[in-house]
């Protein structure tokens, strides 16, 4: 494949967008399917067929008897009417349902510019990687989905984490895709090109990625309804049963009151790390866009942090559940594009002061 036409990105920078835009989404609806105990509602994979919903009474009924037989209404909500599953039914579907549509509205353009030649063979490759990695989303979320369907009524936080992780970042790819696309501002007269602050602006993003994971385990583990209280926690900063489970490298994975404790120490960790990049980064010449970025993303952090307080001291109501997981892809955003914005243009590298 030659580089023949790839002088015209913005029509797949525009799609990767809408790409980006619907990941999006998907990952909030999956906050508010996981905050609604919606997600254990479909007992079984259908990759191809999965799309198609209950169609008669006797669909419905199939349905609802596959689910009597689940760990979850037996200990959970046994006696539900079959008007109530629909309810949760309905949130599950959607979020199987919008995969898939991620899926033929990534797949379609891609062969379409693939075979006008918009792509050079890297920027293909990347975007292959990119669709298979969605593809073995799916089968993720139904491994996380199985670990509910066994003994215990609540999927396996691992696996939880490992779902949510992945859906990060393939929505961090595509992030991150976009804003290559884009040529990055050249550095004027009095503008420095800064290699430390860029450095720094990735170990935040990591930082950034790492809080988010540990979201994963403190939703798996509903690590949210203890210890409603900020910042102590039982009167203690460290809370007395943190290190309550043997061998003590489970607690951080297992331990309820741990794994809240750690995402508290990781978000606080986060807020610090991105205001002191931020104050530094103010003292720096730097392109508006960085600027711009920079500033946005130390307000966010700080509107972040404000949603996770008030959705713990409020006992995680769906809808403010859901804002902060918004607030966290949001945050990971313009965590990503800090960097981007950073990079340096080549014909402008030996113009830029060592």
């Amino acid at each position: 494949m030659t580089p023949a036409r790839t002088s015209n990105q913005g029509p797949v920078a525009v799609w990767l967008i809408i790409v980006a835009a619907l990941i999006f989404a998907m990952v909030v609806l999956g906050g508010v399917t996981r905050l609604t105990e919606s997600g254990l509602s479909i007992t079984d994979w259908k990759p191809v067929t999965g799309w198609i919903p209950p169609l008669s009474e006797a669909d419905w009924q199939a349905e609802f008897d596959a689910y009597r037989a689940s760990p979850e209404y037996q200990k959970i909500n046994a006696g539900m009417a079959l008007s109530d599953y629909k309810t949760i039914f309905a949130y599950e579907y959607a979020h199987r349902l919008l995969g898939r549509v991620i899926g033929i509205v990534f797949l379609v353009p891609f062969l379409v510019f693939l075979a006008q030649r918009r792509f050079d063979r890297t920027l293909a490759w990347k975007l292959g990687v990119i669709f298979v990695l969605g593809g073995l989303q799916g089968g993720v979320g139904w491994f996380m989905v199985q670990s509910g369907l066994l003994d215990r009524p609540s999927v396996s936080q691992y696996r939880l984490a490992m779902h949510l992780g992945l859906a990060f970042l393939i929505y961090g790819a595509i992030v991150w895709t976009v804003f290559s696309l884009r040529h990055a501002p050249a550095y004027g007269a009095g503008e420095h090109w800064v290699p430390g602050l860029r450095r720094a602006a990735g170990w935040l993003l990591a930082l950034v990625s790492l809080t988010v994971v540990s979201g994963a385990f403190v939703a798996g583990l509903d690590a949210g309804m203890v210890y409603n209280t900020f910042p102590l926690m039982g009167g203690h900063l460290v809370p007395v049963d943190w290190g309550q489970l043997e061998p003590w490298w489970r607690n951080p994975f297992e331990n309820v009151v741990a794994v809240q404790f750690d995402h508290r120490v990781l978000a606080v960790a986060t807020v610090v790390a991105t205001l002191v990049l931020w104050a530094f980064a103010r003292r720096l010449p730097l392109s508006r866009r960085s600027r711009s970025i920079a500033n946005l993303l130390a307000l966010m952090v700080l509107v972040q942090a404000g949603l996770g307080i008030a959705t713990l001291l409020a006992v995680v109501p769906v809808w403010l559940g859901a804002l902060h997981q918004a607030g966290a892809l949001i945050l990971f955003t313009l965590a990503i594009a800090l960097p981007s914005s950073l990079r340096r243009l080549p014909h402008a590298a030996a113009e830029a002061p060592s």
